[in-house]
């Protein structure tokens, strides 16, 4: 698979607490490679550099070879947090959004969030207000938001944690079908190990702000390279 980010000796300090380290990673275009470990072990900062939200106090991020044109490369991606945005107004506003930021014309807008809300399983509801929407239509809807301008990257700050089972796998298949339908890259964060599991192709550990190991997804849960590996997948307290 091609190789569309490249990260090379990463570091990121808040105050004197140095929160990444020595990161160095590869993502392909198109897998769906999750990040998992501890809370507090650096996922969402990692995401937030990739996104360049973030600047690095050393190292690079390479996107398609690209390092410098941050503008350019932040409108190929896309970052869903946790806890999304909901604006008090109507579903089509809020998935609408990111479109017309970008001054694209209002017939294409109005197909593009139709498919963005189709994509997601919420057909037919642009005109209900989006503060309505129960908890897990709320995250389809902020789904819907990311991909409507077709993001080369979507990343994913634990879109589940909040969610009830049902919902939880309502959104793993729209994740799947994101990639499968779009080719979109999609880098997920999460200290869900079995939906890791379930929807992953490679897999990246971070414990105490270090990239421990990178693996597919079947070596990872059945020979991991690293010890610590297997004792965080097995449930033991090692942070």
């Amino acid at each position: 698979m091609e190789e569309l980010i490249r990260v090379e000796n990463l570091q990121k300090v808040f105050g004197e607490k140095e929160v990444l380290r020595n990161i160095d990673l590869k993502i392909l275009k198109g897998e769906i490679f999750a990040f998992i470990g501890p809370s507090g072990a650096g996922k969402t900062t990692l995401l937030r550099l990739l996104n360049f939200f973030e600047i690095p106090e050393k190292g690079n991020i390479r996107f398609r070879g690209m390092n410098s044109d941050i503008i350019n490369i932040r409108r190929r991606m896309s970052l869903l947090f946790q806890t999304p945005a909901i604006f008090n107004n109507s579903v089509f506003e809020n998935v609408a959004y990111g479109l017309k930021v970008r001054g694209i014309d209002k017939k294409i807008i109005d197909k593009k969030v139709g498919d963005a809300l189709n994509i997601v399983g919420l057909p037919g509801i642009e005109k209900q207000n989006a503060r309505t929407l129960s908890g897990g239509e709320a995250q389809r809807m902020a789904f819907a938001r990311a991909i409507v301008y077709d993001p080369q990257v979507l990343l994913l700050d634990e879109p589940t944690a909040n969610l009830d089972p049902a919902n939880v796998m309502k959104i793993e298949e729209i994740i799947k079908r994101i990639r499968n339908e779009r080719g979109t890259t999609i880098v997920l964060a999460t200290h869900n190990i079995p939906q890791v599991r379930r929807i992953a192709d490679r897999v990246g550990i971070l414990l105490n702000g270090e990239l421990i190991e990178v693996n597919s997804k079947v070596g990872i849960f059945s020979k991991p390279r690293d010890a610590r590996s297997e004792a965080f997948i097995n449930g033991e307290m090692i942070y």
